[in-house]
This record gives C-alpha cells, structure tokens and sequence, in this order.
C-alpha cells in the first residue's frame, strides 16, 4: 500500500482523536519507513514527517499539539479543534 499525504495526515487525526496510542503511531511509522512505499512525488516531505512520527516515544522528542500542527502543515493540511460539552 502507497503511503500518502492524505494517509499520514489521518493517522495524525487519529491519534489525536485517542483512536490510536502513540506507542500504535510510533509502531506504524517505524513501519512505514521500513517497508519504503512513500508515494514518490511526495517522498521527502512523507520521509521527513513519518520519521519523526518514528522517534515520538523518545523523551527528548515527543509529540506536542504543537508537533502534529507543524506536522500536518507539511502536510499540506491544518488541524481544527472543536469544543463539545461532555
């Protein structure tokens, strides 16, 4: 399976909708960069963001609200937050 923008984009989504751990995102970017099936016109960008998805449960790297922002606008996309009562 090709990995695209649109692919990466929404493991971030569903990360950050509780969908997914990060050790789960961790799990699938570590693979993602092992299997090498980056969409061609798109590699460096999908190179750069999922190997920092690779690196997230490191201490020193983590994954901030921040971190999926600037990650999703190398993406091409932005995130969008929405309030609900509980």
């Amino acid at each position: 399976m090709t990995i695209t923008k649109q692919t990466v984009a929404e493991r971030i989504a569903a990360y950050l909708h509780h969908e997914l751990t990060l050790a789960q995102l961790v799990d699938w970017a570590e693979a993602a960069m092992m299997n090498g099936e980056l969409d061609e016109r798109d590699a460096q960008t999908l190179s750069s963001v999922v190997a920092r998805l690779g690196v997230a449960d490191v201490r020193a790297f983590g994954l901030a609200w921040d971190d999926c922002e600037a990650l999703l606008n190398q993406l091409g996309f932005s995130p969008r937050v929405e309030v609900v009562a509980a």
